[in-house]
């Protein structure tokens, strides 16, 4: 076989699974909870991390392994692990290494949910979050490391502030301090922005957007760069470098390696204990969508631009963002990061406020309200009265969303039809 770098659009379609002489062309969908074994000696070896195998789904499975091999593969990594969902990606990869009595620096404009679980639920279990604005000036962010602080968080496209993050500054100031960055990559998908080749070393998808597709499965996963070197700060991260008790005391680093250490500790430990699974059916359903990616994200990127062109122009639209725009704020680190597209979603403001905005949203035909983004059918969202309605006034104005702010993702349908029944919609206005 040839040593050929091949293209992403090649291993969105091959990726992860390529069927021997006589073998399934489909991937198969492993659809068992355990595996026999001929004796108890072989499956002690696997219980102690000493031999690769399969021995119970909510620990491994070979159709997961094999969609997270082409997750890995898409974003330049070294490992890869399917979870039940988005959130679930994000929390394993900050639990993974940083706990009670520890720190994250993340971005203040980032998903509403994430935003919950790194400010409020992991609050409660001991760790502390400082958030600091996306643009924020480098003494900002300087300031907010602590000796504590375990990682850096962020999303490369917010969602749905849409604030780009500078990928490399962020990077820079996390392995200044000794910490790796966690990057969200759900909005851009490997197609549109490969974060570990601008210094990130885990990245996160809710799987259940771009990467699927349809709508059809939830789910998310991370990816490991494999670059970080957790050996050079022991210290800061025992978890990795010290002996797990719970395997008879294991070193990761010593096992594993550098490109294997973060995703077998996730995977068992975090996944042992928690037990937060994608089912082998949707990764099934994943596979599918991940092999029409590079194509629906083109057309996604092209309805994205031209809706957020149009927008621009309309009278009875007081604001638009969108980093593919030209004049957008975040143009230029769009051009820098995104340069093949800043994908489908849009976030506009309606003139006359929240009460306009939902007058809009009623009066769509094409478009769905619905709490979801990111898929081939375009849909809309009022972030505010939704995803994001637990935070106070303060906390949306920090994370970027005002009262009259509008998400409207854009599927894959035909452009002038999108255009069409965004025009009708803002008639009624």
């Amino acid at each position: 076989m040839s040593d050929r770098v091949e293209s992403i659009g090649t291993t969105c379609v091959q990726g992860g699974y390529r069927p021997g002489d006589g073998e399934p062309r489909q991937l198969p969908i492993y659809q068992s909870t355990t595996w026999k074994f001929d004796t108890s000696e072989h499956m002690g070896r696997l219980f102690d991390l000493e031999e690769a195998g399969y021995f119970y789904t909510r620990l491994q499975n070979p159709t997961n392994d094999a969609v997270a091999a082409k997750i890995a593969e898409l974003e330049g990594g070294a490992s890869a692990m399917l979870t039940s969902s988005g959130q679930a990606a994000n929390f394993f990869a900050v639990f993974n290494i940083a706990g009670a009595g520890d720190h994250v620096v993340a971005s203040s404009a980032i998903y509403g949910g994430t935003y919950n679980l790194l400010a409020h639920t992991m609050r409660r279990m001991g760790l502390e979050c400082t958030f600091v604005a996306p643009d924020c000036t480098d003494e900002e962010l300087e300031a907010a490391f602590r000796p504590n602080t375990k990682a850096v968080f962020g999303e490369t496209i917010a969602n749905p502030a849409l604030a780009v993050l500078d990928l490399e500054r962020f990077a820079a100031a996390a392995h200044a301090h000794g910490v790796p960055l966690i990057v969200d990559n759900t909005f851009p998908t490997p197609v549109n922005c490969r974060p570990i080749e601008w210094g990130a070393d885990i990245v996160t998808h809710s799987t259940t957007k771009y990467l699927d597709g349809h709508g059809a499965s939830v789910g998310g996963a991370i990816v490991d760069s494999g670059r970080f070197d957790w050996t050079a700060h022991a210290d800061k991260f025992p978890g990795l470098t010290t002996p797990d008790e719970s395997y008879h005391g294991v070193v990761y680093t010593e096992r594993f390696g550098l490109e294997g250490a973060f995703i077998t500790k996730a995977t068992a430990q975090l996944m042992r204990d928690l037990g937060s699974i994608q089912s082998p059916q949707n990764a099934f359903y994943l596979n599918l969508g991940l092999e029409s990616l590079h194509l629906r994200m083109a057309q996604h990127n092209k309805n994205g631009l031209a809706m957020a062109e149009h927008l621009a122009a309309h009278p009875k639209v007081a604001w638009v963002r969108y980093p593919g725009l030209p004049g957008d704020s975040q143009h230029e680190l769009a051009r820098k990061y995104l340069p093949g597209g800043a994908s489908g979603v849009v976030s506009f403001g309606v003139a006359g406020g929240r009460a306009a905005a939902e007058t809009f949203m009623k009066r769509l035909g094409l478009a769905q309200i619905a709490t979801h983004v990111a898929d081939a059918r375009t849909c809309v969202l009022h972030p505010a009265n939704t995803t994001h309605r637990q935070m106070n006034d303060a906390e949306l104005v920090a994370a970027g969303i005002t009262p009259d702010l509008v998400r409207l993702s854009c599927g894959i349908e035909a452009t002038e039809d999108l255009i069409a029944d965004v025009d009708q919609a803002l008639e009624a206005v």
